[in-house]
């Protein structure tokens, strides 16, 4: 009789290899000793070859998976209660144990134990006759098939006939289909049948990684698992006692980087480990470091990564490229290096997000330490305007025809943007700084009325500005001052106009210029703005008026708000019918949004903390709206534009012109004065005085034009 206790596992938790009876489980020829093979640190002798780490080690119990605890805590369960499903799904990446764990499966429902007498049991002996086959892939009972290769409806219905014979040695007969998702539709539906109603002694398990490929009605028949990826953290640990068992010494950085490349597989893992252990320790030393594992996966040391990462955010331009050079002299590929600087921003990101990962083991000690270092230094903001342009970035690399200059270009246009402020605090900056950093800011006027810059901007040289810049109080409108303080006595227009001679061409009418800053109504005494209590830190930090006194303000400040849709419904459907502070009367159009009462004034309590009252009149039909009363205004300056003299001796020498709608930018956007005000200025002003030709240009008349 055997004796169980030759089964019991490792100190280190590891599986022993698989007894070396008859044919391994690929078929390669070993000894033909019972006993369990030497450990894999032991020479490979002539008669036996060498076993990589991802078979030696391929775990034959449940206690030997890692990482998937919630699937080995179920089954367990269903072995102790008699519940074992006959049909499984198995699901996840590759590598981390979908088939392991269907031989695991097929053990545990055939072991009969050391003695012959046992049952069904989550902890397979490993000695008895049946796990011994199931482990050298010659058991009759348990028949694998690859669905890759094998996916026609004839393969399954082998499986079908099978299922009708009782097993031969097993106490179930017990089919895994790996890669399942590859069977044909008629192969998956002639499977269905019998997938469903099982003989007793049959039980199903598949394997797949692409699991939405699986048919649900095949789905729905199946008790299915899904098998997570291996954790960074399991993964070294695990590869740290498998280097131990096989006398290997690997440094704890060598080991995250093996364990950062395998992605969660722990196959993959293995086999970048036996590759690592194949190199030895540098000039004899006592370890494998983490530069030589970075050098055998083609990775810059993670060191220059974090490096980079720090020069390019300082803005270090030739730092950043000494880097490259350096890493690309070591046969490091630039584009897997900007990859590398995307995960270490990531992860970087995470560390900001979340500061408990700063104490874990879930990261390695570099990611601790100079990770939280530039999590602490760098904004989210920032972090994500470096991702974008990584993003981008990367994909460039693939179609240029030089990665290195690629990748190159790339860094350099990060350095350039390191010391340019985010929107937020450049709109923080704004705010904080007023009307006069918004002068400031503007470009110097070239000689001839141009601003220094690609629009070109004419006019403004006698306000000291460029034109369509408006003195406001709030930096980001151009002007959002109560439009009748800014209408000019009288409409004076200049500028350039622009003739386009043919049919349905644009004329554009003269642009209207700034009035003179002393033509301003003066700002309000600093002293005599007290500040209302009540108001939001949002209303103050849009500078908004003490007191709202006529409908033009309210709507307006609205808008400095950036509450669109409000302000929009404003325009478009409200009609004033008295403005009685804090009481307004409106007239709404049919299509109005039916709380547009209660949300303005909630917008207006919060803002001055005094109780408004929106009523809505039914009988009365109000002023025009002031989209209304802005086309009217525009209409007006359009057609004394048209009756102008000059205007009309062009369109006669110019058939087929037409004239453009006329700007006056000294206005804002609902106009300073209703139209019956504005057509009486005009009709007492007489038609403007309007200047087309710039300065120093010769004088024509009309008939020259006319000659012409």
């Amino acid at each position: 009789m055997i004796d169980a206790s030759d089964n019991n596992p490792p100190e280190d938790g590891l599986p022993e290899p698989p007894p070396a009876e008859g044919p391994g489980l690929f078929g390669e020829p070993v000894a033909a000793s019972p006993a369990p093979a030497a450990k894999a640190s032991t020479p490979a002798s002539p008669g036996k070859p060498y076993r990589v780490l991802a078979r030696a080690y391929r775990p034959t119990r449940f206690d030997d998976l890692i990482g998937q605890d919630a699937m080995v805590r179920i089954l367990r369960r269903a072995f102790e209660l008699g519940r074992v499903a006959h049909a499984f799904m198995l699901t996840g990446v590759r590598g981390v144990g979908k088939t392991t764990s269907a031989r695991i499966i097929a053990r545990a429902l055939n072991c009969v134990g050391p003695d012959g007498s046992g049952g069904p049991t989550a902890d397979p002996c490993g000695v008895c006759a049946n796990c011994t086959a199931i482990l050298a892939d010659r058991h009759p009972d348990v028949l694998e098939m690859d669905a890759a290769s094998r996916t026609g409806i004839e393969d399954v219905r082998e499986i079908i006939e099978a299922t009708r014979f009782r097993p031969m040695q097993a106490r179930m007969k017990v089919f895994i289909i790996d890669e399942v998702h590859m069977l044909s539709r008629n192969a998956f539906n002639a499977l269905l049948k019998t997938l469903e109603e099982p003989p007793s002694q049959v039980t199903f398990i598949f394997a797949t990684t692409e699991l939405r490929k699986v048919p649900v009605t095949v789905l729905s028949r199946c008790q299915r698992f899904d098998l997570r990826r291996v954790s960074i953290g399991e993964l070294s640990a695990h590869f740290a006692r498998i280097a131990a068992r096989e006398g290997a010494a690997l440094s704890a950085d060598a080991l995250a980087l093996i364990a950062r490349a395998a992605d969660g597989s722990v196959r993959d893992g293995l086999s970048l480990l036996d590759q690592a252990i194949a190199q030895g320790p540098a000039d004899g030393g006592p370890e494998i470091g983490a530069e030589q594992v970075a050098d055998m996966l083609g990775l810059a040391d993670r060191g220059l990564v974090f490096d980079l990462l720090e020069a390019v955010m300082a803005g270090r331009a030739d730092s950043a490229l000494a880097i490259t050079d350096q890493a690309h002299a070591r046969g490091a590929d630039l584009g897997q290096m900007l990859q590398d600087l995307l995960e270490l921003i990531h992860t970087v990101s995470r560390l900001k997000s979340i500061p408990a990962l700063r104490a874990g083991n879930d990261l390695p000690e570099a990611e601790r330490v100079r990770g939280a270092a530039l999590a602490d230094a760098l904004s989210v903001p920032v972090l994500g305007r470096a991702w974008q342009m990584l993003l981008k970035g990367v994909g460039e690399i693939e179609t240029a025809p030089d990665r290195r200059e690629a990748a190159e270009m790339v860094l350099i246009r990060l350095c350039h943007v390191a010391d340019m402020p985010t929107p937020a605090e450049l709109v923080r900056q704004i705010q904080a700084e007023g009307t006069g950093a918004l002068v400031a800011r503007t470009p110097p006027l070239m000689p001839g009325g141009r601003a220094d810059g690609a629009g070109g901007l004419a006019g403004g040289a006698e306000a000291g500005l460029p034109r369509g810049v408006g003195l406001s109080a709030d930096p980001l409108r151009a002007d959002t001052r109560p439009a009748d303080a800014l209408r000019p006595a009288a409409p004076t227009l200049s500028g350039s106009l622009h003739v386009v001679s043919g049919g349905g061409a644009a004329l554009r009418a003269p642009e209207p210029q700034l009035p003179e800053p002393a033509s301003m109504p003066a700002p309000m005494p600093a002293q005599d703005r007290t500040p209302d209590p009540g108001l939001s830190e949002t209303a103050s930090a849009a500078e908004a008026p003490p007191s709202l006194r006529s409908w033009r303000e309210v709507v307006a400040f609205v808008n400095s708000q950036r509450l669109a849709t409000l302000h929009g419904n404003l325009m478009h459907c409200a009609h004033l019918v008295r403005f009685r502070p804090p009481v307004i009367e409106l007239s709404l159009e049919p299509g109005a949004p039916p709380r547009l009462s209660q949300q303005l004034a909630s917008v207006l309590q919060e803002a001055t903390g005094a109780r408004w009252s929106i009523v809505i009149v039914r009988d009365e039909p109000g002023e025009p709206t002031l989209a209304q009363q802005a086309g009217l205004v525009q209409a007006d300056l359009d057609r004394e534009a048209e009756n102008h003299p000059l205007v009309r001796a062009i369109l006669t020498a110019f058939p087929g012109a037409v004239v453009g709608p006329v700007s006056d930018r000294s206005l804002d956007e609902y106009y300073a004065l209703p139209p019956e005000q504005s057509e009486s200025l005009l009709a007492e002003d007489g038609p403007p005085d309007m200047e087309f030709a710039p300065e120093g240009a010769e004088s024509v008349g009309l008939d020259d034009l006319s000659d012409g």
